[in-house]
């Protein structure tokens, strides 16, 4: 599992589908906005593919007139996840670092596409800082550079926060309460802070047409 580390997005995606069993079912927002509280806070991709699993064994143990809904949202499966999460630090085994499933070569057209795109976004200073991250440096090392990209994320975000519209995010606030409301009995506090932190994130990045910056988002 851990050559995958860096395919968290579409891995958990791919098997919400297969365990959803229901062919291609698009990922709303909020699952979207889940899937990166759950990597921000370091959540083994490991806990996460079993905790579905796990959601949805015990959903289909109910009998067929508890089943009339299905599985809409990753976040029918947060306390199975948080579950697995709690059974992996109470003595799982630790697990090595697996190689990077990209090249340098990918490594080097992610960062100068979204330097191209923070430049047309008129954010002129971050996209130089990006083009001076030293890739040829850091490849073999690539938790700092990781830990180099997500800090100039957080740069950015924040300088999206701070030009924000506030009727904007009020919006947002509103359609995530809209869309998380079936699910907050499942979740801790902490976690819905994490989740609206997240979904507001994505949608100061989707109102300015901005990618992420982080290694996570470079096959999505």
């Amino acid at each position: 599992m851990t050559e995958n580390y860096f395919n968290y997005f579409t891995e958990i995606e791919d098997h919400f589908q297969r365990a959803r069993g229901t062919g291609l079912f698009l990922l709303s927002p909020l699952d979207w906005a889940l899937i990166e509280a759950w990597k921000n806070a370091g959540i083994p991709l490991e806990a996460v593919l079993r905790g579905i699993d796990q959601a949805f064994d015990k959903w289909r143990s109910r009998p067929p007139r508890a089943r009339l809904q299905m599985v809409n949202s990753l976040a029918y499966c947060a306390q199975a996840i948080a579950a697995e999460v709690q059974t992996m630090l109470d003595g799982g085994p630790a697990k090595a670092a697996g190689a990077a499933p990209f090249s340098i070569e990918d490594v080097r057209a992610y960062l100068a596409n979204n330097a191209a795109a923070l430049r047309k976004a008129g954010l002129e200073e971050l996209a130089v800082s990006l083009e001076a991250v030293p890739v040829d440096a850091l490849y073999s090392d690539l938790e700092q550079l990781e830990q180099r990209l997500t800090a100039l994320e957080e740069k950015m975000i924040a300088r999206l926060r701070a030009d924000a519209n506030d009727e904007a995010l009020f919006e947002a606030r509103r359609t995530l309460d809209r869309e998380l409301k079936p699910y907050r009995g499942k979740m801790s506090t902490e976690q819905l802070a994490m989740l609206e932190k997240q979904f507001l994130e994505r949608k100061l990045l989707e109102g300015r047409s901005l990618p992420r910056l982080s290694l996570f988002y470079l096959h999505s």
